[in-house]
């Protein structure tokens, strides 16, 4: 199927998050940026107000490696999806689709987890005063592990207790802490959850 592109040689793109299906981004193309997407393997686009190609994260670092590419049914949208680094959106933001106009109901999901993991990275290489997050990463191994094992002993607490709201809490901070020392031991989630996809 070939591109529609518009009578301004441009055609929207929407990068998504290959991990977890979050939208991070809709930004434009033109045959240029495609074909630089395609022969690259990271995301670039047509930037409309400075009428050039832009390579996503060339000064931020926010790159995006792309996983997929994809056309709509009528050849007049593309979709990436893709592995971000850092966050997606120029405000700081891990999407560029945060201002919520209406919620009919709030579901958490796993991209939670990565953008949570992504924090504590970008903690560790940027660390900020007064962040918990820079405190262990400053303590070293030693304190983290300590953490995980009081962590572990009051979800063991929590759970011989009534009702799930108490191991809802320390469950949270078990997880917490875990995504903390494999940012420090340098596992990441993609191959936890390769090594559970092995054993399914």
């Amino acid at each position: 199927m070939e591109i529609k592109f518009d009578e301004k040689g441009l055609v929207p793109a929407i990068a998504q998050e290959a991990r977890t299906g979050a939208v991070l981004m809709q930004a434009y193309m033109n045959q240029e940026a495609f074909d630089k997407t395609l022969e690259t393997g990271y995301a670039h686009y047509y930037s409309r107000s400075r009428k050039k190609l832009w390579k996503k994260g060339e000064t931020s670092g926010n790159v995006q490696k792309v996983v997929s590419v994809s056309l709509d049914c009528d050849g007049d949208c593309v979709l990436l999806k893709v592995e971000q680094t850092g966050v997606a959106c120029h405000t700081g933001e891990y999407s560029c689709f945060f201002n919520c106009v209406q919620e009919n109901d709030k579901v958490a999901n796993s991209s939670l987890l990565y953008e949570l993991y992504d924090l504590i990275a970008d903690r560790k290489v940027h660390p900020k005063e007064g962040s918990y997050t820079n405190y262990l990463f400053e303590k070293g191994i030693d304190k983290i592990l300590k953490k995980i094992g009081e962590e572990s002993a009051e979800v063991i607490i929590a759970s011989k207790n009534p009702g799930t709201s108490e191991l809802q809490y320390e469950a949270a901070d078990l997880i917490y802490h875990l995504l903390v020392l494999m940012n420090e031991k340098g596992l990441s989630l993609t191959e936890l959850f390769g090594e559970l996809q092995g054993r399914r």
